[in-house]
C-alpha cells in the first residue's frame, strides 16, 4: 500500500473542522430529532447569494442526483439565477442526465433544457481532461454528485480526475457535500494497493469508506494529489455520522441505473464483488446487488450462509430471470440479502462470506478471466485465500493492518460528527 504522504492541506477549505480521533465510530443509528433538518452544501450556497462563485464563471460536474429537496434539478435552478454564472456542465458515467447504462456516457451534446454545453469527462484524466476544463471557459470547477459510501463506485474517482485537471488548468476546486447513505461510521474492508489502481479505484482507501465526497476530497488533496488544487468543500448542517439515507429527509434519486434504492446502496459494498465471478450480481432484476445468483445453483447456498449467522442479515432461497447483463433471459438460483438491522450489518463482511460460501456449495463457481475481482478489491488477497479455503473470518482478518492504517489517516479529514 501507497505510504501516505501526511502533507498539510495547503488549499482553503470552507468550515472544515476536523472530527477528534475515535469520533467516528459513535453511536447507533437511529432517527433524526424532528427540530434537527439537514442542509446540503448546495442549499448552503444557495442560501448564501452564492457568494463563493461571485465573479467567477462556473462549471458543474453532476448527474441526476444534483437535486434540490423539491426535486429541481441544480442546474436548472443556478442557471436562471443572476447570482451565479453558469457556463458549462460535465457529465460521469452513466451521463449528466443519467441515460447510459454501466460503462456508459453521454457524450458531448447541449443541453436542451438549459442551452448550456455538456462535457463528458468519463474516462477522461489528466492533460486531457485539464484541456476540456480550459476549453469550456470555466473559472471555478463545482462538483455535487450523490456518492453511495464504496470504493468501486466510480463518481468519487471523477471527483479525483476533476480535482486533479483543474490542478492542471489552473482552476479552483469546490464540492458540495452530500451525506453518506450508508452512514459515515466507519471504514470497513480491504485497502488498495497502488499496482491494481483503475477507475474502481485510484488510490489506497477502505472498500467501504465511511466518508463523505468532501471528506474525500480534504483527503484526496492532502494525500494523494501531485499538487494541492485551491479547494474549498461547502458542507452538510445537520448531518450525523450515524444517519442512513432515510434520517436526511431528502428524496432519493438512483446515482446510476443500477442503484435503484438506499436498501442498494447499504449491500453494494459487499455484493458488487460478485461482479468478478460468474455469477449474476442481479444486474438486469428489480433488486440489483440484492440477488446473486446462477445456472446451477440451489437453495444449498441460502443454506450454507445463513448458516453462518452473520450480524443484522439473513438470506432467501431466490430464482430470478434477469433481463440483460449475465444470464439474461434465463432463470437461475441464488439468494437474495435480506438485511433486518442495518446498525449491526457489516457489508464487506458478508459479501466475502458470500463467496465462499457460494465457491463450497456451487461446483461451478469461477473467478472472471481477467481476474476483475482483484481489481474490486484492491488485491490478490481476497481471491488468493478464498481459492486455498480460507473461511471469511480469515479473510477479513488478512486486511485489518492496512484498515487500521487507514482509518488513522481517515479521521484528520472528517468534517462531521
Amino acid at each position: 500500500m501507497r505510504r501516505f504522504s501526511r502533507r498539510s492541506l495547503l488549499a482553503a477549505t470552507t468550515a472544515a473542522t476536523a472530527l477528534p480521533a475515535g469520533a467516528a465510530a459513535a453511536a447507533p443509528a437511529g432517527p433524526r430529532p424532528a427540530a434537527r433538518r439537514l442542509r446540503t452544501g448546495f442549499e448552503r450556497l444557495a442560501d448564501s447569494g452564492y457568494d463563493l462563485l461571485e465573479g467567477d464563471r462556473v462549471g458543474i460536474v453532476t448527474n441526476p442526483t444534483g437535486i434540490t429537496r423539491d426535486v429541481r434539478h441544480i442546474v436548472d435552478v443556478m442557471h436562471a439565477d443572476d447570482r451565479v454564472d453558469l457556463v458549462a456542465v460535465f457529465g460521469p458515467e452513466h451521463g449528466f442526465r443519467g441515460t447510459a447504462q454501466a460503462g456508459g456516457s453521454e457524450g458531448r451534446y447541449d443541453d436542451p433544457a438549459t442551452g448550456l454545453p455538456v462535457y463528458d469527462t468519463y474516462l477522461k484524466s489528466g492533460q486531457p481532461l485539464a484541456d476540456i476544463f480550459t476549453a469550456s471557459g470555466v473559472d471555478t470547477v463545482v462538483f455535487d454528485i450523490q456518492d453511495v459510501g464504496a470504493r468501486f463506485y466510480t463518481y468519487i474517482w471523477t471527483l479525483y480526475d476533476c480535482m486533479e485537471a483543474a490542478r492542471l488548468a489552473g482552476r479552483r476546486f469546490v464540492v458540495l457535500d452530500r451525506p453518506n447513505p450508508v452512514t459515515g461510521r466507519g471504514a470497513y474492508g480491504p485497502v488498495l494497493h497502488k499496482e491494481f489502481a483503475t477507475f474502481v479505484g485510484r488510490e489506497p482507501i477502505a472498500q467501504a469508506h465511511g466518508m463523505t465526497v468532501a471528506e474525500l476530497a480534504r483527503l484526496f488533496n492532502a494525500e494523494f494529489l501531485a499538487a494541492p488544487v485551491p479547494l474549498d468543500t461547502v458542507r452538510m448542517s445537520g448531518w450525523r455520522r450515524s444517519d442512513f439515507h432515510d434520517a436526511s429527509g431528502l428524496p432519493w434519486v438512483p446515482p446510476s441505473p443500477n442503484m435503484p434504492t438506499p436498501d442498494t446502496a447499504l449491500v453494494y459494498p459487499g455484493t458488487c464483488l460478485f461482479e468478478g465471478t460468474n455469477l449474476s450480481e442481479g444486474r438486469g432484476t428489480t433488486r440489483p446487488f440484492e440477488l446473486l445468483g446462477a445456472e446451477g445453483v440451489d437453495r444449498r447456498w441460502a443454506a450454507a450462509a445463513d448458516r453462518l449467522g452473520l450480524p443484522g442479515v439473513r438470506f432467501r432461497e431466490a430464482y430470478f430471470a434477469p433481463s440483460f447483463s449475465k444470464f439474461q433471459g434465463r432463470t437461475v438460483g441464488g439468494v437474495q440479502v435480506h438485511v433486518h438491522d442495518r446498525a449491526a450489518y457489516d457489508p464487506v463482511r458478508t459479501g466475502i462470506a458470500l463467496l465462499v460460501t457460494a465457491r463450497q456449495a456451487w461446483s461451478g463457481f469461477a473467478w472472471r478471466p481477467d481476474n476483475w475481482i482483484d481489481r474490486l478489491t484492491g488485491s490478490t488477497l481476497v481471491r488468493t485465500m478464498i481459492d486455498a479455503g480460507a473461511t471469511a473470518d480469515e479473510v477479513v482478518a488478512g486486511w485489518q493492518d492496512e484498515l487500521a492504517a487507514f482509518r488513522r489517516v481517515r479521521e484528520e479529514y472528517l468534517l462531521y460528527r
